[in-house]
């Protein structure tokens, strides 16, 4: 039934997520702020500043969160991919698979409304991790009330057409990619393993990375820019500023980082999406 794959999106997603996270906070950190030379300077200035809790700021609001994320992309994606190819998962799994353009459309659809919904708890995701002290925000519910208080209720969505122009086309690179691979290491005929999965998964994640780190560096500093960093008047204005100052480079920060984490973390969450949907759907013989 369409809610299951919601709830399947939900618990894999968070899973996911615990696995990345403290990769994802060296991450934004390189990007959102220039007194780290790379990755090892900000991984050995991040322990040595705040010890092992400091890779996991920002963690507990969006593990609680998350599962909302993922619950609107995997059920947004799949529901409407029902729609597209008036087919359901099952008959998919049998030798009808939807094709590209149906599942690039489908995914782009869930990235929409993922970014509809979720910008501000990736706004308050972002400034946790971004901190290096809890001065300015004690938790994310403070930080929500700091952002109201001083920015209003557009202050949540800061930065959220660069969210939009970085996801809406990247979910939809995002399911291609994946359903290819895991065709291509699955036998006619039969359920792609555990292997096809997991490698299918992170070679997705990866290949969407690659296309959405710039926008991610112009997402994170758009975001960061009410919380004490440089101001910005909008996307094209900060990737100007950017450019003028650290060279076309500066839209690779993170890059290296961003594939590092993205394998095994969609590998998980995809094999932890397909495995809850053979629990819940368990496929007809």
């Amino acid at each position: 039934m369409p809610f299951l794959e919601f709830i399947a999106g939900s618990i894999s997603g968070a899973v996911g997520l615990a696995v990345g996270h403290p990769l994802d906070t060296v991450k934004v950190r390189l990007q959102a702020q220039s007194a780290y030379k790379g990755i090892l300077h900000c991984v050995t200035k991040t322990y040595a500043h705040e010890g092992l809790h400091g890779f996991f700021k920002g963690m507990a609001f969006p593990v609680l969160t998350t599962g909302l994320t993922n619950s609107i992309v995997f059920g947004s994606y799949s529901n409407v991919l029902d729609y597209l190819t008036q087919s359901q998962r099952s008959d998919r799994s049998e030798g009808k698979p939807a094709s590209a353009a149906q599942v690039f459309t489908a995914g782009c659809f869930s990235g929409l409304v993922q970014v509809s919904v979720c910008a501000p708890i990736d706004l308050v995701k972002v400034r946790l991790q971004g901190q290096t002290t809890a001065d300015r925000y004690r938790g994310p519910l403070h930080c929500l009330t700091v952002i109201l208080k001083e920015e209003g209720p557009r202050g949540l969505f800061r930065g959220g057409l660069a969210l939009a122009l970085r996801d809406v086309p990247c979910y939809g690179l995002y399911f291609l990619p994946y359903e290819v691979t895991r065709k291509a290491l699955t036998e006619s005929g039969q359920q792609p393993g555990t292997f096809a999965i997991l490698m299918a998964g992170g070679v997705a994640g990866v290949v969407t990375w690659a296309f959405a780190t710039p926008m991610d560096v112009v997402k994170a500093r758009l975001q960061m820019s009410g919380a004490g960093g440089r101001e910005y008047s909008g996307v094209l204005h900060c990737m100007r500023v950017s450019v003028r100052e650290e060279g076309v480079r500066v839209f690779f920060k993170g890059l290296l980082l961003n594939s590092l984490r993205a394998f095994p973390v969609n590998a998980v969450t995809f094999l932890s999406y397909e495995t809850l949907m053979k629990i819940f759907c368990p496929p007809t013989r």
